[in-house]
């Protein structure tokens, strides 16, 4: 009865304040991560799409190993001093003097800089992300997180979606011909011969992030005032050890945990190097991947939107297993698809282009695969929160969360390393994307047995 009396007393804008959250954040890992940035990165501000491929794979790694170390120290913490929108401020600061940097991203200058730009905005954002997702159980009832947290990532996709759209509209130019695709001049005069149609998106995600991020800190309750920072330390420290302990005893959420940890990674991965992928293998321009992103986050709105009524009618674990099964699938598909076939050859393609956008059978292959990857990556994802939010205590939820951070990033490090190395040591970028098979179907069955929890901790 707690946490319902507490959601009665949560009004209805601070629930949408938080939801607004995800709309902010989301165009980094949209625009800057997946789509425009990371894929301008691989095929033209390096030299050799290969070893740009895998310099984006070490630079995502990185970024995930300190997320994996901090992340459950942090949430821990975070319980202690109780409110959790002064970390949210301070990494957003962070995150958006980082993004800024990314303008001088120009082809040929040192990859070094630029990668410890996009790796400290990616620490910054997922730091956020804890401190957001554990203010949850305190804002809503547990029947009601399901439907909350997926309408909340389908909101998200939204966003970066309208990002998404006005780049490729009115931002993204051919080098050749300097035109966006409605056949206009990049706005702000930018030059896509020198990158600038793809550098800016960084600047972009920052202002909409400061923008839209205010919502949440306006409307949405925080916890009461705890420990000083001192005192709050020390105790966070203790207290995640004692975590880690409790958490090891409760059977259903600990293999949960592990499932994730493994699944998420190869998801972390899937979602950030794809977009550069499809760039590699059909030569696809900026203004081509940023119309595959609209299409695929399209997709995600009504996946997460169907997610949000499916979860709540038969559970988050449901939701998963469906979405890893679709991810697989999809995966599969996407490295089996070359120019002139699909299916590792199995199934033959016309090599034909009819031109215009995505004009050969083999890339529309591509693209529909990769709908499969739009339905499934957003309820993934926001069923795993639900998953959890529905099994720990609203007093509890940041260092829980913390230990969620951690089952997604303990080893985040590990996929887009793996695909970093295999792409660098075999010269072949889909026999790297292929190790993300492994990750999904490892994860699908650690998850598949494991028990359903239906009380949280304490409870």
């Amino acid at each position: 009865m707690a946490n319902r009396k507490a959601q009665d007393a949560v009004p209805r804008r601070g629930v949408w304040g938080w939801m607004f959250f995800d709309w902010a954040a989301q165009p980094f890992f949209t625009v800057v991560t997946t789509f425009i940035f990371g894929p301008y990165f691989v095929s033209r501000m390096v030299a050799d799409p290969a070893l740009g491929q895998a310099a984006w794979g070490y630079g995502i790694a990185a970024a995930g190993l300190i997320i994996a170390i901090l992340s459950p120290v942090l949430g821990s913490i975070a319980d202690q001093t109780g409110p959790r929108k002064p970390w949210i401020g301070f990494f957003a600061v962070i995150q958006i003097v980082s993004l800024a940097l990314l303008w001088f991203a120009a082809p040929g200058s040192s990859v070094v800089p630029v990668l410890i730009f996009f790796a400290l905005a990616t620490v910054a954002a997922e730091f956020s992300i804890v401190f957001n997702d554990s203010m949850l159980p305190r804002l809503v009832a547990k029947p009601d997180i399901g439907r909350v947290s997926n309408l909340a990532w389908g909101l998200g996709y939204l966003g970066g979606m309208i990002a998404l759209v006005v780049i490729v509209l009115f931002i993204a130019g051919s080098p050749e011909t300097g035109r966006t695709i409605i056949g206009t001049r990049p706005l702000f005069g930018l030059d896509p011969t020198t990158g600038e149609d793809a550098r800016i998106t960084g600047p972009i995600a920052a202002l909409w992030y400061l923008v839209f991020v205010l919502p949440m800190f306006l409307f949405t309750p925080d916890a009461a005032k705890g420990r000083k920072a001192g005192p709050a330390v020390r105790a966070g420290l203790k207290e995640l050890r004692a975590t880690l302990g409790e958490v090891r005893g409760q059977a259903g959420i600990f293999r949960f945990l592990i499932a994730r940890m493994i699944y998420q990674d190869g998801v972390n991965a899937l979602l950030a190097l794809g977009g550069a992928f499809a760039a590699l293998m059909f030569g696809w321009s900026i203004t081509e991947i940023g119309v595959y992103g609209i299409i695929l986050n399209i997709v995600a709105i009504f996946g997460c939107w169907a997610a949000s009524r499916l979860d709540t009618a038969f559970g988050s674990k449901k939701v998963v297993i469906v979405s890893l099964v679709m991810l697989t699938i999809a995966t599969i598909g996407i490295v089996s698809t070359g120019k002139g076939y699909t299916l590792f050859g199995l199934l033959p393609l016309s090599g034909t282009d009819t031109g215009g956008l995505f004009g050969t059978p083999a890339e529309k292959a591509y693209i529909a695969f990769g709908l499969l990857v739009g339905l499934a990556f957003g309820p993934v994802q926001a069923s795993s929160r639900s998953y959890l939010a529905r099994c720990v205590p609203a007093a509890d939820a940041g260092r829980y969360f913390g230990i969620y951070a951690l089952a997604g990033r303990a080893t985040s490090f590990l996929a887009p390393f793996l695909v970093a190395t295999v792409t660098a040591a075999t010269g072949s970028p889909r026999l790297g994307m292929a190790v993300i098979v492994l990750f999904l179907l490892a994860g699908l069955g650690v998850l598949a047995p494991t028990p359903y929890p239906t009380a949280s901790p304490g409870d």
